[in-house]
C-alpha cells in the first residue's frame, strides 16, 4: 500500500529547494573572489512568480545607495493571475540584506579598489530566497580567451581519459 500524505507538510521539495537562477556571464565576463549570501527583500507576488520559475539575473548588478546595497536590473515576471490591486514592476530594485560589517568592507573594496558587485545566483535556504552576490574585477579580452582555452583543454584531456580507460 502506499502512503499518501496529506496537508501542507507533504509539498513537493524540489519546488522548495535548490537554484532558481544563475548568472553564468557573469563567470565569463568577471574574476570573480570572494562570495557572499544576501537576503532578498521581496513582496509577495515576487515570491509566487519565483516559485513558478519565472526569475532571470543575467543582465543584474549591485550597486550601494546611501549606505545600503540593492539589486538592480533582475528580472521576475509577475504571474497573470497576480494581484490586481498591485501594481507589478519586473524590474524594481530590490534591496540586498547583509550585516552592516559586511557592507562596510563591500563598500570599501569597491571604492578603494574598483571591485564590482555582481549576482552569481538565486537560490532557496529553507524557505527564503537568497543571493549569492560576488566581489568581481573585469576580465580583459586576452584573460576571456586563455580561460575558454584551459576550459577547451580540461574538456579535452577527459574525453582522452576516459577513451584510454575504455581500451584499457
Amino acid at each position: 500500500m502506499s502512503k499518501k500524505s496529506g496537508g501542507s507538510k507533504g509539498k513537493d521539495k524540489a519546488n522548495s529547494t535548490g537554484t532558481i537562477a544563475l548568472n553564468k556571464r557573469a563567470r565569463h565576463e568577471y574574476q570573480l573572489e570572494d562570495k557572499f549570501e544576501a537576503g532578498l527583500a521581496l513582496q509577495g507576488w515576487e515570491l509566487k512568480a519565483i516559485r513558478a520559475g519565472r526569475a532571470n539575473i543575467g543582465e543584474s548588478y549591485a550597486m550601494v545607495l546611501k549606505g545600503e546595497l540593492f539589486l538592480i536590473g533582475a528580472q521576475i515576471t509577475p504571474l497573470t493571475q497576480a494581484s490586481t490591486h498591485v501594481i507589478a514592476d519586473p524590474h524594481r530594485t530590490r534591496k540586498l540584506l547583509l550585516h552592516k560589517r559586511e557592507i562596510d568592507m563591500l563598500i570599501g573594496r569597491v571604492q578603494r579598489d574598483g571591485y564590482t558587485i555582481v549576482p552569481t545566483a538565486l537560490y532557496w535556504k529553507g524557505n527564503k530566497v537568497k543571493a549569492e552576490i560576488a566581489l568581481a574585477k573585469g576580465k580583459q579580452n586576452h584573460d576571456k580567451r586563455n580561460a575558454e582555452r584551459d576550459k577547451d583543454w580540461q574538456r579535452d584531456k577527459q574525453r582522452a581519459m576516459r577513451a584510454h580507460n575504455r581500451n584499457a
